[in-house]
């Protein structure tokens, strides 16, 4: 028996054996190149097939994990519109005279890079983000599939990082936990694993000899443990059952008042960290909300209310009793 220590991402206990995920790495060549023009173009056709990839993993994490979830992937094709990101791929394009392959990869890695970089935990877990979307264009201009399930039974997955769309393209059904080894709470696929309900932790070093081990992956305390013996294996699956029982219960108090057994009203708001959280809030009944975000982020929760509803933003922001801590 063995134990290894992380971060939690999503409390729960998974049981399972463990499959180690192993992405298959893009090999990127530079070529020089004498029709610019041509490369521009298949970097826009490629840009708008991402797009459209983007759509249908939106809808598909709609219908799997919500609307939060299918945030994600929105966001996503708007960071392809971006201007800046854009340029920078039409510039070394045509100055470099390089492949569109390769300016996408060299784009991707640049922003990502700046992102990491930044002291802001959210802006820097955006990171990843970045390249999700560069191995995107990048595999729709090598008219590359993207991977596929490999394993056939229910099993916690561990990897060295996982992008959003890995995570979504997955079949839940099989999906006991996610053990990554990069990774921060604040990551989308972070926000994925919380809105599927899987447990998950990161900080968990990704070892290719952990494939098909038992393990127990204990979301409360941070911590994995490998072939764990008959004691604690009866101790986590007792606490197993005890979650669902009480996911159960709390569920029947969703739409009901919120009030003391003395019939004192109580106002329950739940405290957001970005613009993801909104759907959650209104999924769980929550009926005010606080944040402890900067106005930029305020400034996307207002934008995405306004597309989303004819309700006036005075109204929302009185509605939801939006307060800042």
């Amino acid at each position: 028996m063995k134990s290894y220590s992380g971060k939690s991402i999503y409390n729960g206990i998974a049981i399972g054996k463990i499959f180690y995920y192993e992405k298959e790495e893009q090999i990127i060549k530079k070529v020089q190149i004498e029709d610019e023009n041509k490369e521009i173009t298949r970097f826009r056709q490629a840009k708008e097939q991402a797009i459209e990839e983007l759509q249908v993993l939106s809808q598909k994490a709609l219908e799997e994990a919500g609307e939060e979830s299918a945030a994600i992937f929105e966001v996503h094709a708007m960071m392809l519109e971006d201007d800046d990101y854009i340029d920078s791929v039409l510039n070394m394009i045509s100055q470099e005279k390089v492949n569109a392959e390769y300016a996408v990869h060299q784009t991707g890695e640049n922003f990502s890079q700046m992102f990491a970089e930044m002291e802001d935990e959210y802006f820097k877990a955006r990171a990843i983000d970045i390249k999700d979307i560069s191995e995107r264009i990048v595999s729709c201009l090598l008219n590359k599939q993207t991977n596929k399930d490999t394993w056939n039974e229910p099993a916690i997955i561990l990897a060295k990082d996982l992008s959003p769309s890995e995570t979504v393209q997955m079949d839940k059904s099989k999906i006991l936990g996610f053990l990554t080894e990069l990774g921060s709470v604040n990551s989308h696929t972070a926000i994925l694993a919380r809105t599927m309900n899987i447990p998950a932790l990161t900080g968990i070093p990704a070892i290719p000899e952990l494939n098909g081990k038992m393990a127990v992956l204990d979301g409360y305390s941070g911590t994995l443990i490998i072939e764990p013996n008959d004691e604690i294996l009866a101790e986590m699956k007792k606490k197993q059952q005890e979650d669902i029982e009480s996911s159960r219960n709390l569920q029947k108090l969703k739409g009901q008042e919120t009030k003391t057994l003395d019939g004192r009203k109580i106002n329950l708001y739940a405290n957001i960290g970005s613009v993801e959280d909104v759907s959650a809030v209104l999924e769980n009944d929550a009926e005010g909300v606080c944040f402890e975000v900067n106005s930029y982020i305020l400034r996307k929760i207002l934008i995405r209310q306004k597309k989303s509803s004819s309700m006036p933003i005075a109204v929302f922001l009185k509605r939801w009793k939006v307060r800042r801590l």
